[in-house]
């Protein structure tokens, strides 16, 4: 079941999670990029080797902002299949 972000005390929350702790971290380095292109950064917590946590709101007013969706839309247009392959 593919998880939705939730609101909860002005922040955009979502949940992940993966096979692998590799995963787990290449799917955070490919938000990292996202995040840079936007300035705009989410909270990443690793929960479990193999889960995630992000929260999304601006900082500077700690309210969710326009910023914040645009953020967790490119967030979810990643592609799992691709984003994880190895060499």
């Amino acid at each position: 079941m593919k998880q939705t972000w939730f609101k909860h005390r002005n922040r955009l929350i979502k949940n992940f999670e993966f096979d692998t702790f590799l995963e787990a971290l290449d799917f955070v380095n490919n938000i990292a990029v996202i995040a840079e292109e936007l300035d705009h950064h989410p909270d990443v917590f690793i929960t479990s080797y193999n889960q995630l946590k992000l929260e999304i709101y601006t900082h500077t007013s700690f309210k969710i902002s326009e910023k914040d969706y645009l953020l967790a839309s490119k967030i979810d247009e990643l592609d799992f299949s691709l984003s994880f392959k190895r060499d």
